[in-house]
């Protein structure tokens, strides 16, 4: 059974009708429902809030990385384990192909229903989770393979035993290795990107956002309980963070936003998953009009660029 938001209630009441109008072979009347659920998506989605894009975000019925993995990729192989600890659930590692192209695909994955959501730690990766993505990454790298991945996490996992595994190292590390790995590289944000547990596998020669992802150093409750000591802010502090694709586009900190359906990804995985494929394959194409030297000069004026300004 599909999932409404506060603001989407007005489209579940039309659907419902439409629905309701078919049942009666009503064609006519379907066709003009049809018309004001197109005229009411315009309406509701072409306004939207950066906290109603924040609770898009986080739907969930929102596609997962398994979910565009098992939609965009075939003749997959999943790699487990990081050699050193176990291997961690949260984050997923396929090697395969997305139409002719061989592919490694490493995806943060939060896993739905109790059971699973526990089994991936609610997508928040411990170290090995980070380890076994590098460990991929330079598989990719061995074999030139490119490489595509896939952000959606609250942030990496706090707790005492991945501080004790060294949290900040295995981030770190990945930061430092993604930066100088010698393939194509491209990463995307499809739902929530959230602070070091992002950018650890955020690194890449093309970055993008899907229209309605986003990006934070901080969760916005995070953000909201230090700033005025109540979670319940966190309306305000989306507002203030600039978390959106729009923001971060215009802020020149991602390159590009992955146009997913004006309803949401949740609604037409099939035609998301699709857009994801062809942004990943136009991407490898420009990205391989380049030469090596050209490539890791634009990545490293992209990275060292991050945060300059000019009076």
């Amino acid at each position: 059974m599909a999932t409404y938001l506060d603001f989407e209630y007005k489209i579940k009441f039309i659907q419902e009708d439409i629905i309701s109008a078919r049942v009666r072979h009503n064609e006519g009347e379907v066709e003009k429902l049809q018309a004001n659920l197109d005229k009411e998506v315009s309406k509701i989605f072409s306004n939207l809030s950066p906290f109603q894009q924040l609770q898009l975000a986080r739907h969930i019925d929102r596609p997962y990385a398994l979910d565009y993995i098992n939609l965009i990729m075939r003749d997959k192989y999943e790699i487990h384990g990081d050699r050193h600890f176990r291997d961690d659930h949260a984050i997923v590692c396929y090697l395969g192909y997305i139409g002719e192209e061989k592919v490694m695909v490493i995806g943060e994955q939060k896993g739905r229903g109790t059971k699973n959501k526990i089994r991936r730690n609610f997508g928040m990766p411990h170290p090995e989770g980070y380890r076994k993505a590098l460990r991929a990454a330079k598989m990719a790298e061995k074999f030139n393979i490119p490489l595509l991945m896939l952000i959606d996490t609250p942030g990496a996992y706090p707790g005492l035993g991945a501080e004790e595994r060294n949290q900040s190292e295995a981030i770190a590390r990945n930061l430092l290795e993604l930066s100088q790995l010698d393939t194509q590289t491209i990463s995307i944000v499809i739902g929530e990107g959230g602070s070091g547990g992002a950018l650890a596998i955020g690194v890449a020669d093309k970055f993008a956002m899907m229209r309605y992802s986003v990006f934070s150093v901080i969760s916005p409750e995070g953000c909201s309980a230090i700033l005025w000591n109540d979670p319940k802010k966190a309306e305000a502090a989306t507002n203030a963070m600039k978390i959106t694709s729009g923001d971060l586009k215009e802020l020149n900190l991602i390159d590009d936003i992955i146009d997913e359906p004006l309803i949401g990804a949740h609604r037409e995985k099939e035609i998301a998953a699709a857009a994801i494929a062809d942004y990943f394959l136009e991407s490898l194409t420009s990205l391989r009009e380049m030469s090596k030297e050209e490539r890791m000069e634009a990545r490293y004026n992209k990275l060292t660029g991050v945060g300059a300004y000019a009076e």
